[in-house]
């Protein structure tokens, strides 16, 4: 099968939106609305933030779906969950240990004025009691929760795919016209309700991951996305609008805004896949770099983003100047790191940088 490259370059460039977007997150909201460090209420870092957030991750976890087709065309199922093992379970017990105190460290000094020494706010990770998120000190799994859910959600797709192939070997998905296609945020906002931790649901990533592997990857269906693609836009910025302007700006959080958010979420899923096809489908030395690099970075950036932060809002340049200064030190921060472990191969295998397959 020729490889798609325009998946990848999409998980790559989202996975370099990730700077933007948490940066976004220190003027978003309020002081206990979630992130490690927290300056004030920025209307349009917190308008843009809250536009990114409905479909980011629900992408990644439905381009992962489509991920394990490919994948497991050229894997055995032992070699597909060796795999999984490497990349997403050994980096995340890494990283829980190594990189997300240095996240809540600096959190416990933010917000509540932590004078001990970085080893004793170890312990206290490890004992405090927490909501899990971190944001104010204690245990979390920060950003590596996407790995765990993954990981989770791999074996349990893995198992699903196996009894479908003894139980209904024929089973293939036919021809959908696009507004089914658009009517699949149903499903996905009935399973956002199950097992939803802390706001993060593993059967709304898990359905997704499901749509990626039996719908999404499907070629006839792709160039419906493909046709469809403008369609797929306009739908995606009006409801993304709506949305963002619902929520930021008159303060809503019915129930039925739950339903636009999955909708808008939806949408933007689709759309990426439409417009991908035609403008990301291609290969050179930038983008064969940022595809390997995409998964490191994702696991790297977040504790170096917290840690500018926290010192780049003490200068007095403004909301724009401190935002792009977090931005652009923390992306060049970031990859100077990834430069350094790629080269030492107990951190590649503690990163998850496996050689890759085609």
């Amino acid at each position: 099968m020729e490889r798609k490259y325009y998946i990848d370059n999409l998980r790559w460039l989202a996975i370099l939106l990730l700077f933007p977007f948490h940066a976004a997150q220190i003027w978003s909201g309020g002081e206990y609305s979630g992130f490690y460090i927290w300056s004030h209420t920025n209307t349009a870092l917190y308008a843009f933030a809250t536009a990114v957030y409905p479909w980011y991750m629900t992408f990644l976890f439905t381009i992962a779906g489509m991920s394990c087709k490919y994948a497991l065309q050229k894997r055995t199922n032992k070699q597909f969950i060796v795999e999984r093992t490497k990349k997403l379970l050994i980096p995340f017990f890494f990283g829980l240990l190594v990189l997300i105190p240095v996240m809540t460290y600096t959190a416990e000094v933010f917000f509540n004025g932590y004078t001990g020494t970085y080893w004793q706010q170890y312990g206290l990770f490890f004992t405090k009691e927490t909501d899990l998120t971190g944001y104010h000190g204690g245990f979390t799994p920060g950003h590596l929760w996407f790995l765990l859910y993954l990981f989770v959600i791999s074996l349990a797709a893995l198992l699903i795919i196996l009894l479908q192939k003894k139980c209904l070997p024929k089973f293939k998905v036919g021809s959908i016209s696009y507004f089914f296609l658009i009517l699949l945020f149903v499903p996905e906002w009935l399973c956002q309700y199950i097992l939803n931790i802390g706001g993060k649901s593993l059967g709304q990533f898990m359905i997704l991951f499901l749509f990626g592997y039996y719908i999404l990857s499907e070629e006839s269906i792709l160039q419906k996305l493909k046709q469809y693609r403008y369609v797929s836009l306009v739908i995606c910025i009006l409801s993304g609008s709506l949305y963002t302007y619902l929520y930021c700006f008159e303060n809503l959080r019915a129930i039925w805004m739950t339903g636009l958010y999955i909708f808008f979420g939806w949408m933007g899923i689709i759309t990426l896949l439409g417009i991908g096809q035609t403008k990301l489908n291609f290969h050179n030395r930038l983008s064969n770099y940022f595809t390997r690099a995409s998964f490191p970075v994702y696991i790297l950036h977040m504790p170096v983003l917290v840690v500018a932060g926290f010192f780049i809002l003490q200068l007095p340049v403004g909301v724009a100047g401190q935002f792009l200064l977090i931005v652009l030190i923390s992306f060049v921060v970031t990859f100077l790191i990834y430069e350094m472990v790629k080269r030492v191969p107990v951190l590649r295998f503690f990163l998850g940088m496996t050689k890759q397959k085609s």
